[in-house]
């Protein structure tokens, strides 16, 4: 039977992985909503008039857009179906793209509740990688606790020494 943390990990990460596969897609195309897809077309164009170093290097509203929508939907599939390390690096990825998301958001002076879900989804893939990784630290900590016990144990039979001989 898998652990508590295993299926906490595998839940939390089909979940934001077909999110973001849902998020993404609405930003790559209107086949699934119009007024969505319509409504990213317009959020992306006030972020990169908030942003005028980005048509410096060449970044259209347009390519940013996809580019983010396509970073979502590939780390969103990686969440959803890939096992392993690149989970990992799929959450990291989408991490720092819910910051960017973040800082779009308060650049353009947006109220909270234009953005509540971006913070949502941050601190939910925060968690997911803090409870993956926590589970990769765990033997080496056993395993300097294992270390550490016979050089504590010495400590304590040399004190229980030094008691017999002072009495």
């Amino acid at each position: 039977m898998p652990s508590p943390r295993t299926i906490t990990i595998v839940a939390l990460s089909f979940a934001l992985g077909l999110f973001f596969v849902f998020m993404g897609t609405i930003k790559l195309t209107p086949r699934l909503s119009k007024d969505a897809y319509s409504e990213m077309k317009r959020a992306y164009k006030s972020y990169a008039k908030a942003l005028p170093g980005l048509k410096k290097i060449g970044v259209t509203s347009v390519l940013l857009r996809k580019i983010i929508g396509s970073l979502e939907v590939s780390c969103g599939v990686v969440l959803t179906l890939v096992p392993g390390r690149p989970k990992d690096v799929a959450n990291f990825m989408l991490l720092l793209v819910m910051l960017a998301v973040l800082f779009f958001h308060q650049l353009v002076g947006d109220p909270l509740k234009r953005y509540a879900h971006a913070l949502v989804f941050g601190i939910l893939l925060t968690c997911r990688l803090l409870i993956a990784r926590q589970g990769d630290e765990r033997p080496e900590r056993e395993e300097s606790r294992e270390e550490q016990q016979p050089q504590h144990q010495q400590h304590v039979n040399d004190q229980e020494k030094n008691k017999v001989k002072q009495s």
